[in-house]
């Protein structure tokens, strides 16, 4: 507790000396007109007055001095307590920016939780840098590491709300030095720092960014990505901004590696491992879905089957083996046939496809059909060093024109496959 200092003196208490002085002037007045007797011993007072006047007035500019003193020391105190104000309401203002900034990344690792989508993932990330560093004009980017190539693929780049096209779609110089180093790396002046070369930057990347960092994701001592921010304006960014961004790129990593292992074992629970694509039970879930959807909508679509032609008899000529091979092939040009959105290919059942056209008139169905017929047809494969090829015939549906039913629909086109096989196979033939 800090006291007051007192005031040496006030006039009150200089009353008492002056009413002294007030009366021996009246005594001195008095001895002059009336007893001039007492001149004596009123000069002895008078003198003794004066050395205690004196005495007084030393006391008093001690007093002064020892006030002057304590008022200073208590101004310091003040000062100091000020100075420690300041600095707990400044530690204050710091402790309640890192109790939002704990809040939202509590917030961030609960969305991520919640989310199994490597896409849904990637974008919740990389809106949550925007929104809790709270710069405006700050580029988000994301990489993701692609293992078997052994390079960096972008995912995403945001600035603010807004989608942005980089240049640098497997990274830059920056990027491929964390790669590298596996450490974060946060550079205030691009131009000034002498690791990387000016001329590389300027032809990788035509953004002119000043400032940026970009921070390893990794789960383990794997390598996930890359989550990178920068800005135009040098020296935009902070040693806190990097701790945070760490962070985050931290929790991105795992719940990235979790995603991708997500996505995985769903795939490996809807495709078959041969051919990679889809399983019949996921078909018989997605005819459903869009059978729904287009009675909703009020449009068409078809579905296709596919046989191959005389297949037993590769398998007993050339072995399974050769058998899986030509299966392979099959599904790598229906893949390439059929890429539109939402087109869904399947293998059905041993050499027998599937596939689903939304949006598809029975018409437009057929003549893809017999496109991919004629691609199958023309498709050489070497079999024990032995040039071979394979036809297949095909079966269209069209939903609601044949039928409205999921099953029906497979059976209308199952139908029509076998009408083509008694034609002389490797035909097309509608429901």
């Amino acid at each position: 507790m800090i006291r007051k200092p007192k005031k040496p003196f006030s006039s009150l208490s200089c009353l008492p000396a002056a009413t002294v002085v007030f009366l021996l002037v009246i005594f001195f007045v008095y001895a002059f007109q009336y007893n001039p007797e007492f001149f004596p011993i009123l000069s002895l007072l008078h003198f003794f007055l004066i050395i205690a006047l004196f005495s007084f007035h030393n006391h008093v500019m001690a007093a002064q001095s020892e006030f002057a003193v304590q008022k200073q020391d208590l101004l310091e105190k003040i000062n100091v307590l000020r100075s420690g104000l300041e600095k707990e309401e400044e530690a204050l203002l710091i402790f309640r920016e890192k109790v939002t900034d704990y809040a939202q990344l509590k917030t961030l690792t609960e969305k991520l939780i919640l989310n199994f989508s490597l896409n849904d993932v990637c974008k919740i990330l990389v809106q949550s840098i925007n929104d809790i560093l709270k710069y405006p004009n700050v580029t988000v980017i994301l990489y993701l590491f692609h293992r078997k190539r052994g390079e960096l693929g972008l995912v995403t780049s945001q600035k603010g709300q807004e989608q942005i096209n980089v240049k640098a779609k497997k990274g830059d110089i920056f990027d491929h030095y964390v790669l590298k180093t596996m450490q974060p790396l946060w550079i205030e002046d691009v131009k000034s720092d002498f690791r990387f070369d000016a001329g590389k930057i300027q032809k990788e990347d035509d953004r002119a960014v000043q400032s940026l960092m970009s921070v390893p994701m990794m789960s383990g001592s794997r390598i996930i990505g890359i989550l990178r921010a920068d800005s135009f304006k040098g020296g935009h960014f902070t040693a806190d901004d990097l701790r945070l961004f760490t962070t985050i790129a931290d929790l991105g990593g795992i719940t990235i590696e979790n995603a991708q292992l997500f996505d995985r074992l769903e795939d490996l629970a809807i495709k078959d491992s041969l051919t990679g694509l889809c399983l019949r039970r996921y078909l018989q879930e997605r005819l459903a879905q869009e059978i729904s959807r287009h009675l909703r909508t009020d449009k068409k679509f078809s579905f296709l089957m596919l046989d191959l032609d005389k297949f037993k008899q590769y398998n007993d000529k050339f072995g399974h083996m050769a058998g899986d091979i030509v299966l392979k092939a099959i599904g790598a040009i229906l893949q390439d046939s059929f890429k539109n959105p939402g087109d869904l290919i399947c293998r059905y059942g041993g050499e027998e496809f599937a596939v689903i056209l939304p949006e598809m008139s029975k018409k437009q169905a057929l003549k893809l059909a017999e496109d991919v017929r004629k691609k199958i047809e023309l498709n050489t494969i070497i079999l024990r060093r032995e040039k071979t090829r394979i036809t297949a015939s095909i079966g269209v549906s069209a939903f609601p024109d044949d039928a409205k039913l999921k099953d029906d629909l497979i059976r209308k086109a199952d139908e029509a496959l076998y009408r083509a096989k008694a034609m002389g196979r490797n035909k097309v033939c509608g429901a």
